[in-house]
């Protein structure tokens, strides 16, 4: 087994709960608005024998603190940083699932040249949709329409809408743990943090392509959280990208269906030479 250990870091009026497993190129997993660093147990327990895995619990979700009422999310890629260099990693590849994009857009406009390449799963992270020049306006209207009805399905039945219906009927015990590892951070205030988060979508494109990183765009096709068709639109306008679409997965593929998830993950660290 490889080495594991815990730890916590002081940054700007918090505290930042971390984890780091395993040895080999640097993998620094960001979750996303109902998970923690416990939300990455299936990524870890693959990747850790052949990397060093960084999860960490963003400012505001515990084991996290906070001193702030309302964590701010524009402090998360300083967060990010601090964390980084805390630990000597460069360079590192990054993964971002929904609100852990914005973690790593944000991490690498700042810092680039400390980048192997870029993951984001179900999320555009702070990237304007609007501002996409290739966004399919019909395909946006129909995901709208579909994800609004679903989230109600979900509401009235009691599942939590970032992991899905599927996953709740197919998965009840995932279903289950997705659930308990969100209800961690029972005290935050997710709605001002949403709002928080929409305030910050205003890149370009063109801004994450100058930097001229690998990206892989992992898109699940039952989404009903973030529309697939910004990520596709995405994959179009940034030619380093690539884009893996994830079939019979709602928002959170990589608790979902991880094997798939980690083997697009595989392919391409293998792809861009950050595999051990």
């Amino acid at each position: 087994m490889r080495a594991r250990h815990t730890g916590r870091l002081n940054v700007e009026g918090a505290q930042i709960h971390y984890e780091v497993s395993g040895a080999g190129p640097a993998i620094v997993f960001a979750h996303g608005l109902g998970g923690n660093h416990m939300s990455w147990w299936q990524q870890v327990g693959h990747f850790r024998e052949r990397h060093t895995c960084v999860t960490f619990a963003h400012r505001g979700f515990a084991p996290s603190s906070v001193s702030e009422v309302h964590p701010d999310p524009l402090k998360y890629a300083d967060d990010l940083t601090a964390l980084i260099d805390h630990l000597g990693l460069d360079p590192v590849c990054l993964v971002g699932q929904s609100m852990g994009g914005w973690t790593m857009v944000e991490y690498c406009l700042r810092h680039p040249q400390r980048v192997r390449g870029l993951v984001l799963s179900s999320t555009v992270g702070s990237i304007d949709p609007q501002r996409m020049a290739s966004l399919d306006a019909t395909a946006m209207a129909a995901w709208q329409q579909t994800s609004e009805a679903s989230v109600a399905r979900c509401r009235e039945q009691g599942v939590h809408q970032a992991a899905g219906l599927r996953m709740a009927r197919e998965q009840p015990g995932l279903h289950l743990l997705y659930q308990q590892i969100d209800e961690q951070a029972r005290g935050l205030d997710k709605e001002v943090l949403r709002g928080r988060l929409r305030a910050m979508r205003v890149r370009a494109p063109a801004e994450l392509a100058s930097t001229g990183l690998p990206l892989l765009l992992i898109s699940p096709q039952e989404d009903i959280v973030i529309p697939p068709p910004a990520l596709r639109a995405l994959a179009r306008e940034i030619p380093a990208a690539r884009i893996v679409e994830v079939a019979q997965a709602g928002h959170s593929p990589y608790f979902e269906r991880a094997s798939l998830f980690n083997e697009a993950l595989a392919g391409f660290f293998r792809d861009i030479g950050s595999d051990a």
